[in-house]
């Protein structure tokens, strides 16, 4: 063992400052759950409040927690069902053309948009959708339709959510993928063209049985996902008159515990959240072991 870790002792030294950061910002606030069992109060201490039990638990008896669970889980399906495949058949396309300008020129600007803040998403969206001067309802009058609010609709919030999402991810998705397509023998292209198989056939049982095992893990990290939509992405967006649509279990957080001081419960609606996080990944790391033996454990 010692013999080992002498031989590693710079991979393990390189690694050190990640493990450091992990501790730090993902292990000592967890000190923090018992919040959730407590009457905390702003400036008092996490170690201070008499604890409550489970009274902070409460929020299961009210509507509008139900009410965001389902606008998170229709916010997080939409964009799981598009968002999960797309990426895979982008890829898929860029390694199929042959000019390698063209392709280098096609995956800069897919993977541009990643580099863009959600704040900078939001204020692009804000100048192309609004009501008076946007550029979409100035095409819409112009072919002599009604301007729509779309930023305040509650039938074109989650279109706008989605599509902005794939927009800007789906090209910087790709990058697994591609290096995955990378690592597969290119004999077995060369084999099956003198066999006579087509460019469809050859993706079929070359490319895609290729990176399947990246699409498993891919799968099995963005699955827990579900539940949590991304509050960067919907609260610059979400406002009185799409919040019937809008808001998600990361803003009903949000609210509840810096804007209305109910701390105790918002704790517990994250520890809820994590243990179904958990539950996710283990239960699609085992299911996906199963099926075809591959697995982040």
């Amino acid at each position: 063992m010692l013999a080992k870790m002498n031989k590693y002792r710079w991979q393990y030294v390189m690694i050190l400052p990640a493990l450091v950061l992990l501790f730090l910002f993902n292990y000592i606030p967890m000190l923090g759950i018992q919040i959730a069992f407590k009457d905390f109060a702003i400036g008092s201490s996490i170690w201070g409040g008499h604890w409550v039990g489970m009274d902070n638990f409460s929020f299961v008896h009210d509507p509008q927690f139900w009410k965001v669970v389902r606008n998170t889980l229709t916010i997080s399906v939409l964009k799981f069902v598009f968002g999960f495949p797309l990426p895979i058949l982008l890829a898929i396309m860029i390694n199929e053309v042959n000019h390698s300008g063209f392709k280098r020129f096609v995956q800069s600007v897919s993977y541009l948009p990643h580099f863009f803040s959600w704040i900078v998403v939001a204020y692009i969206l804000q100048s192309f959708l609004t009501l008076d001067g946007g550029l979409a309802n100035d095409l819409i009058t112009k072919f002599g339709g009604d301007p729509i609010f779309f930023l305040g609709s509650t039938e074109w919030f989650r279109p706008m959510i989605v599509s902005s999402s794939l927009w800007k991810e789906v090209g910087w998705n790709t990058i697994l993928y591609l290096a995955a397509i990378t690592t597969i023998d290119p004999q077995l292209y060369e084999a099956a063209k003198v066999e006579g198989a087509g460019k469809l056939a050859r993706i079929r049982y070359i490319t895609l049985p290729g990176i399947l095992p990246t699409i498993t893990i891919v799968l099995i990290l963005t699955i827990p996902s579900l539940i949590t939509v991304g509050m960067d992405q919907i609260y610059p967006l979400m406002n009185p008159a799409n919040q019937a649509v809008a808001d998600v279990l990361d803003t009903y957080v949000l609210r509840s515990g810096l804007q209305q001081g109910y701390f105790g419960m918002a704790t517990a609606v994250g520890l809820i959240s994590s243990l179904i996080s958990l539950i996710l990944v283990v239960t699609t790391n085992s299911i996906s072991k199963k099926i075809n033996d591959e697995g982040l454990w």
